[in-house]
């Protein structure tokens, strides 16, 4: 196996292994070793509050920041580095960065504004089901660690393929404009 430091790395080195064939227990997980990210889990860059994506799209208009719902505690924008189309973010308004800073009130509105996200989503797009989950902190993987967000990712059969780990690439088949404008005619008033 091939060992990577940050700054000598090569898509085309991008390599899988069998479970089966790794020291350890043996378990049923496939690895799937991306050395590429490694650069940005150690060098993210972290917006201070006044240069926050999450703080300063609800100070925009809905298209232009990409807002498809707005509560009175969170609001729901679609995430401009999407997973798969669709992919949905809900971000208190407060700039907080943890789950367990969240009032009871943004935590209420963050929970229901994920359940009408998802069916919103699902009758737009008719997807299979979702990942929904919260990177919580730098060392979690969150991109923006600084502010709490929680994404909303529809996911379908066959939604996957060889592009994302052969070419470094995700086919997304809708522009982010159309897709907010679909989901945002179509969240219940």
């Amino acid at each position: 196996m091939t060992h990577y430091r940050p700054d000598e790395f090569d898509r085309d080195d991008v390599q899988t292994d069998a479970a089966a064939d790794l020291a350890g227990v043996p378990d049923a997980f496939q690895r799937l070793w991306t050395p590429h990210r490694l650069v940005y889990i150690q060098h993210g860059q972290q917006p201070d509050e006044h240069s926050c994506p999450f703080c300063r799209a609800p100070e925009l208009d809905d298209e232009q920041s990409l807002i498809v719902a707005r509560g009175e505690h969170a609001y729901v924008l679609l995430n401009l580095f999407p997973y798969n189309s669709g992919h949905l973010l809900v971000c208190p308004y407060r700039h907080i960065a943890t789950y367990d800073q969240a009032t009871p009130e943004e935590v209420a509105e963050i929970g229901e504004l994920t359940q009408v996200a998802m069916r919103t989503v699902k009758q737009v797009s008719k997807c299979d089901g979702f990942n929904i989950g919260m990177n919580q902190g730098r060392i979690a993987g969150a991109g923006i660690a600084e502010h709490l967000h929680q994404h909303i990712v529809p996911r379908w059969a066959l939604d996957s393929n060889f592009f994302p780990i052969i070419a470094g690439t995700k086919a997304l088949p809708r522009l982010l404009g159309e897709v907010r404008q679909e989901i945002a005619e179509a969240w219940p008033r």
